[in-house]
């Protein structure tokens, strides 16, 4: 368990952070982007909770619990046999998603347009939260290209997005507030 006695330590004051592994970088470095657009995830989640309430409100409890463990992940780079085995995301949190996923969407009428982040609050906080979680992935996909990473971490980004976009239909009334894009409409 963590134990946070001092909130400072003056460590990262030079532009560099400490990883999981003990290993000092850049704070611009791409994992360390990767994390902490994680972080930003999680905190528009954390906006999206004040709306939300029920099964919808545990399940953001849970996610925002979950992106913890991707965060966590993040921040630790894959090694062969190290001394303390790391916290990684399992194919399970990942099941979890596209379950939920399924079982929201069997619930909502078939799509007929894009729709435009917006509608209710919760709604359009979940919109707000799904592209940071697309960007968090773009970053990920950037981060594979340099160094391992769990391909796990990128299937639960990916699924979250998603997640976030039907819990926004169903914000919406199933979809009855969701505003729809009308192509061409201010010509």
């Amino acid at each position: 368990m963590v134990k946070l006695t001092r909130i400072y330590t003056r460590t990262g004051d030079r532009g560099d952070t400490g990883l999981g592994d003990g290993t000092r970088v850049a704070k611009h470095d791409l994992r360390v982007e990767a994390f902490g657009t994680v972080d930003e995830a999680n905190a528009t989640l954390g906006l999206a909770q004040l709306h939300a309430e029920g099964e919808f409100a545990e399940v953001l409890a849970r996610v925002q619990n979950d992106l913890f463990d991707v965060g966590a992940d993040l921040c630790t780079p894959e090694q062969e046999a190290p001394e303390y085995p790391p916290l990684r995301v399992t194919a399970g949190q990942v099941d979890y998603l596209e379950a939920r996923i399924d079982a929201y969407n069997a619930e909502l009428a078939t799509l007929r347009s894009f729709i435009l982040p917006g509608g209710r609050a919760l709604a359009a906080h979940l919109h707000l939260a799904r592209t940071v979680a697309r960007r968090a992935e773009r970053t990920v996909t950037a981060l594979m290209t340099q160094q391992a990473v769990n391909p796990e971490v990128l299937r639960y980004l990916n699924r979250l997005s998603d997640l976030l976009f039907v819990l926004a239909r169903r914000a919406n009334g199933n979809g009855e507030s969701d505003v729809l894009w009308v192509p061409g409409a201010n010509r």
